[in-house]
This record gives C-alpha cells, sequence and structure tokens, in this order.
C-alpha cells in the first residue's frame, strides 16, 4: 500500500514535518495524470540526521550556495526545503533524491535534466518562506506556485502603487484598513504564481494584472498581462492558516491535490 495521501486542495493546506517527507531511503512512485497538479506542504523543522541526509542530495553547486549564508538558520532551511523538494520529485521519478538533477531553461527557471524530462514530462516549482516550503507538481503544463506569510511590517501602500497595477492598489485602499495587509499579499502571491509558470520572475509584476472574485478569495480570478488577458493561465488561491497565503497558476486546475507521506 502506498504512504502517499493525496486529498483535494479546497482544504486547509497541511505542512509535514521534513522528517517524515525525508526519512525513507525508497520513495513511493506517484502516477500523475496529465494536467492534474500535486501541492506538498514541509514544514522545516527537521533534526540533525535529517539535515545530512538533505545536505547528501544536494548537488555541488547547491552546496555552495548553502555554504554562503551567514546566518545558521537560512542555510539549514535552504537545505531542508532543497533536500525535501529532491524527496518530493523522486516521488514522480522512480529515483532516489540524489539522482534528479536540474537543468534551466532561457528564462532561468528550473527544470529537469533531459533523460528524467523525457521520462517523467513532469514540472514543477517551489516557494519557501519563514521556515515553510509549497511544492506544485504537474505534467504536461508549466506551473507556478507562491507561498508568503503576512507581515504587518511591509509598507503596503508604498509598494502595492510602486509595482501593482492602479485597479489592484485601488481595491487593496479601499477595503478595511484592517484587511490591507491580507489583501496586499493575496495579490502578490497570485501574481508571483503567474510569473513563475510562464519563466518571467518579478521583472514581470508591474505588467501582470490580477482581478479577484467579489469574494476575494479567488473562485474567479483573472490574470491579464501586458494588456493581454490569459484564458488559458489560471490561478487558484489556497486555504493556509491564518497569516499566510499561497496560490498556483497553470493552464488547467481542475484536478488540484495536496499530497503528504504518511507514516502508516
Amino acid at each position: 500500500m502506498s504512504n502517499v495521501r493525496i486529498r483535494d486542495a479546497n482544504v486547509l493546506i497541511v505542512f509535514q514535518p521534513i522528517e517524515r517527507l525525508a526519512s525513507k531511503t525508497k520513495q513511493d512512485l506517484i502516477h500523475l495524470e496529465p494536467y492534474a497538479v500535486h501541492l506538498w506542504g514541509i514544514e522545516l523543522d527537521g533534526p540533525p540526521p535529517c539535515l545530512d541526509r538533505c545536505a547528501g542530495w544536494l548537488d555541488e553547486a547547491e552546496r555552495q550556495r548553502a555554504a554562503r549564508f551567514v546566518r545558521e538558520d537560512l542555510r539549514r532551511h535552504y537545505v531542508l526545503a532543497h533536500g525535501g523538494f529532491r524527496a518530493v520529485l523522486s516521488h514522480y521519478l522512480g529515483v532516489s533524491p540524489e539522482l534528479v538533477e536540474f537543468d534551466r531553461g532561457e528564462t532561468g527557471k528550473p527544470m529537469l535534466v533531459r533523460e528524467l524530462r523525457d521520462r517523467s514530462a513532469i514540472t514543477f516549482n517551489l516557494s519557501h518562506a519563514h521556515g515553510r516550503v509549497l511544492v506544485a507538481v504537474s505534467r504536461a503544463q508549466e506551473v507556478g506556485i507562491d507561498l508568503e506569510r503576512v507581515r504587518s511590517d511591509v509598507p503596503v501602500e508604498n509598494l502595492s502603487r510602486r509595482f501593482f497595477t492602479q485597479s489592484e492598489h485601488m481595491t487593496i485602499m479601499h477595503s478595511a484598513p484592517e484587511q490591507h495587509t491580507a489583501i496586499f499579499f493575496r495579490y502578490w502571491v497570485a501574481k508571483e504564481a503567474v510569473l513563475k509558470a510562464q519563466g518571467i520572475g518579478l521583472r514581470g509584476l508591474t505588467g501582470c494584472e490580477i482581478t479577484l472574485g467579489t469574494d476575494g478569495v479567488g473562485k474567479d480570478v483573472r490574470v491579464r498581462v501586458d494588456s493581454r488577458l490569459l484564458d488559458p493561465l489560471r490561478v487558484q488561491l489556497l486555504s493556509c492558516e491564518s497569516g499566510w497565503e499561497a496560490a498556483v497558476a497553470a493552464q488547467n486546475l481542475d484536478r488540484v491535490k495536496q499530497c503528504s507521506s504518511s507514516t502508516e
């Protein structure tokens, strides 16, 4: 019996301990249907043995980048995040995490090396913030994911005026003052998920416009990039616990599921 649970993503996103995900040497293989999207939430709270295992899975470039972090907590989170990411992908590739290898596309977006890409046709994206990671895995379509902790120290008015469209900025400013920060981050994760799916990154932030549904929680989210309405690209805001916002973007979001490793 598989030790991977898959459940609907319209429930609260659960962030599982990294130790549970990285504890097994052989990962259970998951079959991913075309255009399905699987989400993995990970809590980066692993003990030293887990940290050592994740560090052993990284490639040389990742090890060098981890070594450049001055703060120990940031270095630890980087190692656990990228080790956990490899553990997730190993579920879909049928190889051990240290054999997951990456190339970069023309825009710099990571992709699997050709051998693994031809074998699986999976795509993926990762976002990590404040000790948590959210991974999206899909097949036959590009996917983008973003996760942010809602922080009260962010200058919402100045940032939204500078980087958001006029309509987005006015929506935030016309909302109740106590809602400004949460709505700002809701827009932010939706916009970044779109740009990451396209492989553009934050340089396209001002050219991306998001229209949230009337409930503000994202069942009707429209996307406009550089004055073009992108009908094929959809965004889904994800339910997280209070104080967090997350979103996933892809052409097809009809089959979004949340996954987790189980010790049962």
